[in-house]
Protein backbone atom coordinates (compact mmCIF):
# COMPACT_ATOMS: atom_id res chain seq x y z
CA UNK A 1 0.00 0.00 0.00
CA UNK A 2 1.55 3.21 -1.14
CA UNK A 3 0.96 6.13 1.74
CA UNK A 4 3.02 8.96 1.63
CA UNK A 5 2.96 11.25 4.72
CA UNK A 6 4.40 14.59 6.04
CA UNK A 7 6.02 14.68 9.65
CA UNK A 8 6.25 18.50 9.17
CA UNK A 9 2.86 19.05 8.46
CA UNK A 10 0.30 20.40 10.81
CA UNK A 11 -2.07 17.93 10.14
CA UNK A 12 -1.55 14.72 12.60
CA UNK A 13 -0.03 11.97 11.47
CA UNK A 14 -3.39 9.61 11.73
CA UNK A 15 -5.26 11.88 9.99
CA UNK A 16 -3.10 12.00 7.21
CA UNK A 17 -2.93 7.95 6.94
CA UNK A 18 -6.82 7.93 7.46
CA UNK A 19 -7.41 10.65 4.77
CA UNK A 20 -4.71 8.97 2.43
CA UNK A 21 -6.19 5.22 2.67
CA UNK A 22 -9.57 6.80 1.96
CA UNK A 23 -8.14 8.49 -1.21
CA UNK A 24 -6.83 4.81 -2.28
CA UNK A 25 -10.26 3.64 -1.87
CA UNK A 26 -12.07 6.44 -3.58
CA UNK A 27 -9.48 6.41 -6.46
CA UNK A 28 -10.11 2.68 -6.69
CA UNK A 29 -6.71 1.33 -6.26
CA UNK A 30 -7.94 -0.40 -3.06
CA UNK A 31 -11.40 -2.40 -3.60
CA UNK A 32 -13.28 -4.39 -1.44
CA UNK A 33 -11.57 -7.12 0.20
CA UNK A 34 -8.98 -5.89 -0.26
CA UNK A 35 -6.53 -7.16 3.00
CA UNK A 36 -4.39 -4.09 4.17
CA UNK A 37 -1.33 -4.65 6.19
CA UNK A 38 -1.32 -4.85 10.22
CA UNK A 39 -1.17 -2.00 12.63
CA UNK A 40 2.12 -3.05 13.18
CA UNK A 41 3.40 -3.86 9.90
CA UNK A 42 2.22 -0.65 8.66
CA UNK A 43 3.57 1.12 11.82
CA UNK A 44 6.76 -0.35 10.52
CA UNK A 45 6.78 0.18 7.26
CA UNK A 46 5.99 4.21 7.72
CA UNK A 47 8.64 4.63 10.92
CA UNK A 48 5.91 5.30 12.96
CA UNK A 49 3.98 4.83 16.32
CA UNK A 50 1.67 1.38 16.50
CA UNK A 51 -1.14 3.45 17.90
CA UNK A 52 -1.38 6.19 15.29
CA UNK A 53 -2.13 3.44 12.97
CA UNK A 54 -4.32 2.48 15.45
CA UNK A 55 -6.25 5.31 15.35
CA UNK A 56 -6.31 6.19 11.37
CA UNK A 57 -7.56 2.51 11.27
CA UNK A 58 -10.30 2.76 14.31
CA UNK A 59 -12.09 6.01 12.34
CA UNK A 60 -11.82 4.82 9.03
CA UNK A 61 -13.62 1.50 10.91
CA UNK A 62 -16.02 3.98 12.12
CA UNK A 63 -16.80 5.53 8.56
CA UNK A 64 -17.56 2.21 7.60
CA UNK A 65 -14.13 2.16 4.96
CA UNK A 66 -12.35 -0.84 6.33
CA UNK A 67 -13.40 -3.87 8.64
CA UNK A 68 -11.27 -5.99 11.28
CA UNK A 69 -11.84 -9.28 11.13
CA UNK A 70 -10.04 -10.61 13.87
CA UNK A 71 -7.18 -13.02 13.04
CA UNK A 72 -8.14 -13.19 9.28
CA UNK A 73 -7.12 -9.36 9.41
CA UNK A 74 -8.38 -5.96 8.49
CA UNK A 75 -9.92 -5.38 4.87
CA UNK A 76 -11.80 -2.77 2.71
CA UNK A 77 -15.15 -2.85 3.29
CA UNK A 78 -17.60 -4.01 0.88
CA UNK A 79 -20.06 -0.63 0.14
CA UNK A 80 -21.85 1.40 -2.14
CA UNK A 81 -23.06 -0.52 -5.69
CA UNK A 82 -23.49 -4.13 -4.49
CA UNK A 83 -22.65 -5.21 -8.36
CA UNK A 84 -19.15 -3.08 -8.51
CA UNK A 85 -17.99 -4.74 -5.45
CA UNK A 86 -19.34 -7.92 -7.09
CA UNK A 87 -17.26 -7.11 -9.54
CA UNK A 88 -14.29 -6.18 -7.73
CA UNK A 89 -14.12 -9.60 -5.88
CA UNK A 90 -14.15 -11.49 -9.28
CA UNK A 91 -11.09 -9.63 -10.79
CA UNK A 92 -9.64 -10.36 -7.31
CA UNK A 93 -10.54 -13.58 -7.41
CA UNK A 94 -9.51 -14.38 -11.37
CA UNK A 95 -5.81 -12.42 -10.90
CA UNK A 96 -5.16 -14.38 -8.03
CA UNK A 97 -5.99 -17.57 -9.84
CA UNK A 98 -3.59 -16.68 -12.89
CA UNK A 99 -0.70 -15.38 -10.87
CA UNK A 100 -1.11 -18.71 -8.74
CA UNK A 101 -0.85 -20.39 -12.16
CA UNK A 102 2.90 -18.21 -12.84
CA UNK A 103 1.57 -16.04 -15.53
CA UNK A 104 2.75 -12.56 -15.63
CA UNK A 105 0.41 -9.16 -14.69
CA UNK A 106 0.84 -8.67 -18.31
CA UNK A 107 -0.45 -12.05 -19.38
CA UNK A 108 -3.62 -11.74 -17.77
CA UNK A 109 -3.94 -8.53 -19.31
CA UNK A 110 -3.53 -9.44 -21.89
CA UNK A 111 -6.13 -12.72 -21.67
CA UNK A 112 -8.41 -10.07 -20.54
CA UNK A 113 -8.07 -7.63 -23.02
CA UNK A 114 -8.60 -11.24 -25.43
CA UNK A 115 -11.63 -11.96 -23.75
CA UNK A 116 -13.49 -8.38 -24.51
CA UNK A 117 -12.42 -8.57 -28.16
CA UNK A 118 -13.89 -11.60 -28.58
CA UNK A 119 -17.27 -11.00 -26.74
Amino acid sequence: MRVHLDPASKTPLYEQLRIEILDLVRSGELIAETKIPTVRGLAAELSIAPHTVAKAYRELEQQGVIEARGRLGTFIASGGDPTEDSAARAAMTYVAELRALGLSDQRVRDLVDNALAAS
